[in-house]
């Protein structure tokens, strides 16, 4: 474009002071204020002057964006008034997605939050006498009913429970633990450095990938206080590798007059086999080998809010909830309300199957899935015509959320190759849009796997890629 044509395509840049007379841009003031309005008209038409300078818009776009002015103010000020924390629809398989929330709640969840979080309540209460209660009873009951636990205790999440447990039990005193369970959890903390916070002395034994009961009975000590598992739910190490069961580790500090201690990271309280998963160690099985205090996360395999659930023997747990650190780590009442609902459902596996989200996407079959995608397919290939090829195909899933790493199951996906633009253009249009959709990326595919669509979001998503690919609403 030559340089009479930029200054041509300059000297039609709208004034702002003209566009805010129009009638058009009265109906979008009375929206959002004359403030907002004028910041972002003056913010686009610096974009276009921009685009004109550098070559990229020339007068047949140029055109194109000068019909579609209110259209694009109206998407500017959308954007800028969206809440930085907002939901999002979940295409890309992971079930636990870590940057997305981790775990969805149950509908009786949501309700019974909204419901606390609206009125004054039981938090401290006891209803029976009038006086002050513990915020801890609404769920110590539900938890040893539902673990066989001595007593319980929560707090705000699992990394919080482990440095509770240890400052509480340990401080000043030596916990072995097998080098190869010293675990980074997410945010680059690791294990060792919650260990040394809570004021007790890592002592490390074995190998990163061989650990044996000898290597735990040479470095116990008269001020060693417990022997701690780790389970390694973020990560696998296979082949040439060895660990000491729960079962003997608990014989061998009991033995010594030692504590033994398990953080099992992600607690699931049932067996995934059922559901046609791989095994992982449940909260049940842990206590059952005798292990004294178990901890895990809330927001994870369990299905419910972020906490950190502590279970275990009785006077430990009454040692434990006396800390400092427990007022400083606490449970705030909406996790609390979320808490006790999920974990009611448990009292009937099906019901708990059925209604906690992710365990029902757990449980989904990959032939119901692939009727799911190819429903999805068909509705979107009657409405994109030319823009896109679109199939309905195989995919895989998997957990997330540092809960059976390496593991990938079987689901299904709607793929989309876009004939007008980039794969990578598409996905960013998807994840930008009024909608935002998070999809994944995989030869040069867009795939949208229907397995973490929740009930009622395929229609969400259809219209979603449609306009992506027209160009609309991004």
């Amino acid at each position: 474009m030559s340089k009479q044509e930029q200054q041509m395509l300059l000297r039609r840049l709208p004034a702002v002071d003209t566009v805010l007379r129009m009638s058009e841009t009265d109906r979008i003031i009375a929206q959002y204020g004359s403030t907002q309005v004028t910041q972002q008209l003056r913010q686009l038409t610096d974009d276009w002057r921009k685009q004109i300078l550098s070559g990229e818009l020339n007068g047949t776009a140029f055109d194109a964006q000068l019909a579609a002015l209110h259209q694009q103010l109206t998407q500017r000020l959308l954007r800028a008034n969206r809440s930085s924390l907002r939901p999002v629809i979940n295409a890309t398989g992971i079930i636990i997605h870590t940057n997305l929330g981790r775990s969805l709640l149950p509908d009786v969840a949501r309700e019974q939050i909204n419901a606390v979080a609206s009125a004054y309540s039981t938090l401290e209460v006891d209803v029976e006498t009038g006086d002050r209660g513990s915020r801890y009873s609404h769920v110590v009951d539900l938890l040893t009913e539902l673990t066989g636990a001595e007593d319980a205790i929560v707090v705000n999440n699992n990394a919080g429970a482990v440095l509770l447990v240890l400052g509480a039990l340990a401080q000043g005193q030596q916990v072995i633990v097998s080098r190869g369970q010293l675990v980074e959890i997410g945010g680059s903390f690791r294990i060792p450095e919650v260990m040394e916070q809570s004021g007790c002395q890592l002592v490390e034994v074995g190998a990163t990938n061989k650990t044996h009961l000898f290597d735990y009975e040479r470095a116990i000590r008269p001020e060693t206080a417990a022997l701690l598992k780790v389970h390694t739910s973020n990560y696998r190490m296979v082949g040439f590798t060895q660990e000491v069961s729960s079962e003997d580790m608990v014989k061998l500090a009991h033995e010594r007059g030692l504590l033994a201690l398990e953080d099992l990271g992600s607690g699931v309280l049932i067996n995934l086999e059922k559901l046609g998963h791989i095994h992982e160690p449940t909260v049940q099985e842990a206590l059952q080998a005798g292990m004294d205090i178990v901890t895990f996360s809330g927001d994870k395999l369990l299905g419910g809010p972020q906490a950190g659930v502590i279970v275990g023997k009785a006077d430990l747990i009454r040692r434990i909830r006396k800390h400092p650190l427990t007022r400083a780590l606490r449970i705030d009442k909406l996790t609390l309300a979320g808490l006790e609902a999920t974990l009611r459902l448990y009292r009937d596996e099906a019901n708990a199957v059925h209604q906690i989200p992710t365990l029902r996407m757990l449980a989904a079959t990959a032939e119901e899935l692939m009727c799911k995608a190819r429903q999805l397919q068909t509705e979107l290939a009657e409405l994109i015509g030319d823009l896109a090829k679109v199939d309905a195909v195989d995919s895989v899933a998997q957990v997330g959320g540092g809960s059976l790493p390496g593991y990938e199951f079987p689901s299904a996906a709607v793929a989309i190759v876009p004939k007008e633009m980039s794969a990578n253009s598409l996905e960013a249009a998807l994840r930008l849009g009024n909608a935002a959709v998070f999809s994944r990326i995989y030869r040069e595919q867009v795939l949208l796997d229907v397995r973490t669509l929740q009930p009622g979001e395929d229609t969400i998503v259809r219209d979603a890629v449609v306009a992506a690919l027209q160009g609309v609403g991004v």
